[in-house]
């Protein structure tokens, strides 16, 4: 397709589609003949997932750029924005999608270690790329968020090795198993399958608000803290079991 064709399909400008160009966020389009490109489909979803980084997850082209490459950049980037991120590196065509261990070691000197133990819990897949061992974006992400823990003093010295997360991993597989299966159950013959793709990420960005509020909701009932002491134990329980 040409420049126009892709204008009409994502129903953004060309020039903010060449910005994207300039940041070297899409895939160079085929060029057959001096001052022709070509387009194809994975231009179409590559633009669409920078817009929805954008307009959705409220990311700057920049910080866009920062977490495709495995890095922090300034401000957060929450969780449900790293859908947008796999999209984004599914459609860039060319391009190394993957980020290496090696530099994340750079910037965080256990993360490579801490990678490896994540893999034995299933929570993360280190990757064999030719240029060395690697994690998708967002596996790269679950490692550095263990590393802004660490220095937190979420370290072994106090307490917290990394393996004191195994326990994420089968509640997470269980949770996802079945909210995947409720959803198919209620879109199944209800809406198109476009239609039903659009609410499904529409609705991660709800359910992981709602799904971690309820969290710290629960875990705040188990977890007492005295603020006159300073004192954190876990919560009384009656005789029914529930804590007080």
């Amino acid at each position: 397709m040409k420049m126009r064709d892709l204008e009409k399909r994502t129903g953004v400008h060309r020039e903010t589609i060449r910005v994207f160009f300039r940041h070297g966020l899409l895939p160079e389009p085929a060029r057959p003949a001096t001052n022709v490109a070509d387009y194809d489909e994975t231009h179409v979803q590559a633009v669409l997932a920078v817009r929805k980084l954008q307009r959705d997850d409220g990311l700057t082209l920049p910080q866009i750029k920062e977490a495709l490459g495995g890095r922090n950049g300034e401000g957060r980037v929450d969780a449900a924005a790293f859908q947008n991120l796999e999209a984004l590196v599914a459609a860039r065509v060319g391009f190394d999608g993957e980020v290496l261990l090696e530099s994340l070691a750079k910037e965080w000197p256990n993360a490579a270690k801490d990678a490896k133990v994540f893999e034995k819990l299933g929570i993360v897949e280190i990757l064999k790329t030719p240029k060395g061992p690697a994690l998708s974006i967002m596996d790269s992400r679950i490692v550095t968020i263990w590393q802004l823990m660490r220095a937190e003093g979420y370290t072994e010295e106090n307490g917290f090795p990394p393996t004191v997360v195994d326990f994420y991993a089968a509640p997470a597989d269980m949770v996802a198993r079945e909210e995947s299966q409720r959803f198919i159950d209620a879109t199944e013959g209800r809406m198109s399958d476009a239609d039903a793709a659009a609410l499904f990420h529409a609705g991660i960005r709800h359910m992981i608000d709602f799904f971690g509020l309820l969290r710290i909701k629960r875990l705040m009932r188990y977890i007492h803290f005295d603020a006159a002491s300073g004192h954190v134990d876990a919560a009384r329980r009656d005789a029914n079991g529930p804590p007080r």
